[in-house]
């Protein structure tokens, strides 16, 4: 029972990184995240975590929230923006319509489940 309950975390995060769903082509709405998901971790834990995962992540702050810039310098392909709430952290990931597939979407998406755990 007691593994069950450990595995309900993951199951409901899962579920809900599977019900944002894929981009599905070219008519991508880059004003909605491709993430929206809630953690119990630290913003800092989830950044570390991404850190290790990612290549090419940098690091910055703003106010209480952490923000991630993915991909090569001089075109980013992902901005992951961590923010403290309630004990919890709210992670958002925007991809631009026009920025490349640097890690893919769906790397991208294990990533982040796998971090937000």
């Amino acid at each position: 029972m007691k593994r069950l309950l450990l595995l309900a975390p993951a199951v409901a995060l899962t579920a809900t990184l599977a019900a944002c769903g894929s981009s599905g082509g070219p008519a991508r709405d880059a004003s909605a995240p491709l993430v929206y998901v809630s953690s119990s971790r630290t913003p800092a834990s989830i950044a570390a975590c991404l850190e290790e995962r990612l290549p090419r992540v940098r690091t910055s702050r703003t106010g209480a929230a952490t923000e991630l810039a993915v991909g090569a310098d001089s075109h980013n392909s992902y901005f992951v923006t961590l923010t403290p709430l309630n004990g919890s952290t709210v992670i958002k990931v925007m991809h631009p319509a026009n920025a490349p597939d640097d890690p893919p979407e769906e790397e991208m998406r294990f990533d982040i489940a796998r971090c937000a755990t």
